[in-house]
């Protein structure tokens, strides 16, 4: 059994590969892909070559983790035949997985293959970074007042912030990137003269930021590092120390959190509407990636596979 899928072979060297798949074990789904997501925060910095050290990193790879495709095989499965959303896969041999989604089929472990709604389509791709967003959220003591970056993930952390009851405001110096607001303010910093938040969360992956956000924080407020930073992070001392500063580093989702929104998606608490803006064919895949990356009015990018075989 084969798969073709993309692989970065090189920093900057994307292609499109027929690749052996491991044989599906006794717990293992098939499962055909219908459409993966691109990520520009990690998946960026795998293709421009600027990702720091990371366990699992090397070329080649297969990357993606936002995928969502139909159940094929897997013997006594209760998935067979329904539609689900995989976080990514290891079933390619040598060629690693990193995070092993972007393919038009996949062998993933039962656990791992989440069964979705119908009706979401492709903006089941979405999942992985409401289930971010939602662990972002979680962890702190009060909900993001500021939230930095209107991206995908910026937009999904306003959209959790208003459903929880808060009045999030967020920052964006892009203004193609300003619009599709609903409910919260969007400001360029320096029409912000607020100096009393409570709680940051910084989506921007921009490493410089920690002085101008450590600026706004009222006394014992708190900054969450949701975004992924290629450069270390500092920041000057006295201002954090008399403000007593917190800054908490949000990884990536757990389980719990895909549930969660999940369930607030299955409700219509939370909605994934209209963040998907970019849509290539998988067979076009080298010109979707570097759209991604390179064009600022492109939120999120999706791959079609329905047409690959």
């Amino acid at each position: 059994m084969s798969t073709i899928a993309v692989v970065l072979e090189a920093p900057e060297r994307l292609a499109l590969s027929r690749l052996e798949l491991e044989p599906a074990g006794p717990d293992d789904v098939v499962v055909d892909v219908e459409w993966s997501g691109i990520s520009t925060g990690t998946e960026r910095l795998f293709w421009s070559g600027r990702m720091p050290p990371f366990p699992g990193m090397g070329y080649p790879l297969v990357p993606g983790y936002e995928t969502v495709g139909r159940v094929v095989a897997g013997g006594e499965s209760a998935l067979l035949g329904q539609r689900v959303f995989v976080p990514g896969a290891r079933c390619f041999g040598a060629v690693r997985g990193l995070f092993g989604g972007a393919a038009s089929r996949l062998v993933v472990k039962v656990a791992r293959a989440v069964p979705v709604d119908e009706r979401l389509g492709e903006d089941a791709v979405l999942l992985a970074l409401a289930a971010t967003a939602r662990h972002a959220v979680a962890g702190g003591d009060v909900p993001p007042e500021l939230i930095v970056g209107h991206g995908v993930l910026g937009r999904l952390l306003a959209r959790l912030v208003l459903q929880a009851g808060g009045e999030p405001t967020v920052w964006e110096r892009n203004p193609q990137r300003a619009g599709g607001a609903k409910g919260y303010p969007v400001l360029h910093p320096d029409q912000d003269p607020r100096r009393d938040y409570r709680a940051i969360c910084d989506v921007s992956g921009d490493a410089g930021l920690l002085d101008t956000l450590i600026g706004r924080l009222a006394p014992g407020g708190e900054i969450v590092l949701a975004g992924f930073y290629a450069e270390p992070l500092s920041f000057a001392f006295p201002p954090a120390f008399m403000r007593e500063a917190r800054i908490r580093i949000a990884a990536e989702w757990r389980e719990p959190d895909l549930v969660a929104v999940g369930e607030l998606v299955r409700t219509g608490a939370l909605a994934l509407d209209g963040l998907i803006t970019h849509r290539h064919d998988a067979m076009d895949a080298d010109a979707a990636y570097r759209t991604a990356f390179g064009d600022p009015a492109c939120l999120k990018m999706i791959l079609d596979w329905r047409a690959c075989s």
